[in-house]
């Protein structure tokens, strides 16, 4: 077997994740017949044939399977080493693009960023709030650096950093129920109410719904506080996350009608990044500094509302920039 190019590998992979070879060209920036020829490469010197062309659509053959499962871990250092080579070659961005998610805690999350970027003053904080699928499509779009928000753990391209568990519970006014209301209420009673649902930011992601019931009346909302607003004026019912309302539910303002019909939801609070993109130093700094924040933000909810905007200003130190040479 004679010695594979990471360019013919880079094609390969290319080939199957785009699903053909005009997709996978379209990709990679280069003509068609470049990549059928780069696989085709491969698979002569490898003395395998990886991919079945005889269908409509090319197919990973067993042996291509195997090969491709085990080529991503070469790939996946390939992608981290051409992003540190292009860390080293830049110097201290002048602007930092951060998304913040509709569930994070706001007070204590602006309270880490205010302080962070105070000690930068030569990066400008580019600040956007966006719900649902929005973070992460502008994530995947190159439009942020870092969000906060849920990610798809999965995806080979993110790298993060937990945050917190944010708990999501169903909840409704006192006075919204129609009495005698069953002791466990399912979507079928509670399709006669207005759902309150958060508006999805995303422009061109698939639509995808979070705790909606079929064929109920909704009203949409640019964000939690709104929604909360609307819920507590008896206006409808939703799901908010638990550290938004534990005040209202503990002197009965809001009620829980969570049931195994109607079950809450745990949500992971995440900072991510793409992790085949280079990252600059202040960008590194943000990072390491929201590992430190960590344990702090995930206490401040348990303490509930009241704790987050409390500790906001004294969570986590700004970590100081290293001093420059003389």
């Amino acid at each position: 077997m004679s010695e594979f190019t990471l360019h013919d590998l880079q094609c390969f992979d290319a080939v199957v994740r785009e699903g053909g070879f005009q997709a996978a060209a379209a990709s990679l920036h280069r003509s068609h017949p470049a990549v059928f020829a780069a696989v085709a490469k491969l698979e002569r010197q490898l003395g395998l044939a990886l991919l079945d062309r005889g269908g409509y659509r090319v197919a990973l053959t067993d042996a291509g399977r195997s090969f491709h499962e085990r080529a991503q871990s070469l790939l996946v250092e390939l992608a981290g080493l051409r992003a540190h080579a292009e860390q080293l070659a830049v110097g201290e961005e002048t602007e930092l693009r951060v998304v913040i998610g509709d569930f994070c805690p706001r007070p204590y999350v602006l309270g880490l960023l205010s302080r962070f970027f105070a000690g930068c003053p030569a990066t400008r904080l580019d600040l956007h709030f966006e719900a649902v699928a929005g973070p992460m499509e502008r994530l995947e779009d190159g439009e942020a650096d870092l969000i906060l928000h849920r990610v798809d753990k999965s995806d080979a391209r993110i790298e993060w950093v937990d945050l917190a568990k944010v708990a999501f519970v169903p909840v409704a006014a006192p006075g919204l129920l129609r009495e005698p209301a069953p002791r466990t209420l399912g979507p079928a009673q509670m399709r006669e109410y207005t759902q309150c649902v958060m508006r999805d930011t995303a422009r061109h992601t698939p639509p995808r719904d979070y705790f909606t019931i079929a064929g109920a009346r909704r009203c949409t909302v640019a964000d939690q506080l709104m929604k909360k607003e609307i819920i507590l004026q008896g206006m409808g019912w939703g799901h908010l996350p638990r550290f938004l309302v534990e005040e209202e539910l503990r002197d009965g303002r809001l009620l829980s009608i969570a049931n195994p019909h109607l079950p809450g939801s745990v949500e992971e609070l995440v900072a991510a990044r793409r992790a085949d993109r280079a990252q600059g130093p202040v960008s590194n700094r943000l990072w390491r500094y929201l590992q430190q924040a960590a344990p702090a933000l995930r206490r401040a909810l348990r303490g509930g509302p009241q704790a987050s905007g409390r500790q906001a200003v004294k969570s986590a130190r700004t970590p100081r920039r290293p001093a420059r040479p003389a």
